[in-house]
């Protein structure tokens, strides 16, 4: 007998906020599969509040209540029966995260749970990745947001670390980033990758999909190092306004896309990687496949 159901995943991030909608099916004697419903993409920004001056607007919060009740309606309307919304790196650092939290709960009643980077790094790691992982291969799965990125080695089809590091693009355009913590990022994928002399990216992140779609790649190719060097040496010859108008940028990407670009070469650089595999899948997707198998 065919069982139908439908989760949704908010994923609350330092430069956007997200609803996902998947609907899962499963058939008798088959895989289960997991299909995008709907995406739903508001860019908020919380990041610039949090990480210039501690808190979390007044202006802000009104934002988020208003996407949060339009997301809530999405769901009724879509029949969902299961939900989990999870808060990053800006809600983890906001000192009135809490307040807000319970706050958001009385208006929309929609229950935030502020996650570590340890969690988000996990989340993300129960991705499916089956289809592009081999077993007898080795990958640093790097995933860059506006507050954090988080960085999984995997090697013979299994987790070996992961580990989460406050370097997001919403903190470096603030200039809140040290040469310190760019060390930090460094020596760690360098010390943790060395064991492996052969070993592909996987990345993921709103700003290396937009780069992927822009690439006219085939679902399922790599993009090189030098390719991705060579389109961030064009961002970097642009303006915001140029990269908007000629490489058809929405507003919230056309400045954080330069940050995560650096961040993407650095993990490539220093992991020795020469390609980077660009799936479509993210926090959202881990949050989705983590509830499936909580129930299972």
């Amino acid at each position: 007998m065919l069982s139908i159901k439908k989760y949704a995943a908010i994923d609350i991030g330092s430069n956007a906020v997200r609803l996902l909608i998947s609907t899962i099916t499963e058939p008798d004697n088959k895989p289960v599969t997991f299909k995008k419903t709907s995406l739903v993409r508001v860019p908020i920004r919380l990041g610039q509040d949090v990480f210039v001056n501690d808190y979390i607007s007044d202006y802000n919060l009104s934002r988020m209540k208003q996407t949060l009740k339009a997301f809530q309606l999405l769901m009724n309307c879509h029949k969902v029966e299961k939900y989990r919304a999870c808060a990053t790196s800006a809600m983890r650092d906001a000192k009135n995260s809490r307040t807000l939290v319970e706050d958001i709960k009385k208006d929309t009643d929609i229950d935030i749970e502020i996650i570590d980077g340890n969690d988000e790094a996990a989340i993300i790691a129960a991705t499916d990745l089956h289809e592009l992982i081999q077993t007898e291969k080795s990958y640093i799965y790097v995933d860059v947001g506006g507050g954090s990125t988080e960085i999984t080695i995997y090697s013979n089809g299994h987790t070996v670390i992961s580990k989460s590091f406050n370097l997001g693009t919403v903190r470096l355009l603030n200039n809140l980033v040290s040469e310190n913590d760019w060390e930090e990022f460094r020596n760690w994928i360098k010390q943790s990758t060395k064991q492996f002399p052969k070993i592909e990216m996987i990345g993921s992140g709103g700003n290396i999909n937009h780069i992927f779609k822009a690439s006219a790649k085939k679902t399922g190719k790599p993009l090189s190092f030098f390719y991705l060097s060579s389109y961030f040496q064009l961002l970097n010859s642009l303006t915001y306004e140029e990269r908007i108008a000629q490489l058809n940028m929405n507003q919230d990407r056309a400045d954080v896309i330069v940050p995560a670009t650096e961040i993407y070469l650095t993990a490539m650089k220093y992991s020795k990687a020469r390609n980077v595999h660009v799936p479509k899948i993210g926090l959202s997707d881990g949050i989705i496949k983590s509830m499936y198998n909580g129930n299972n």
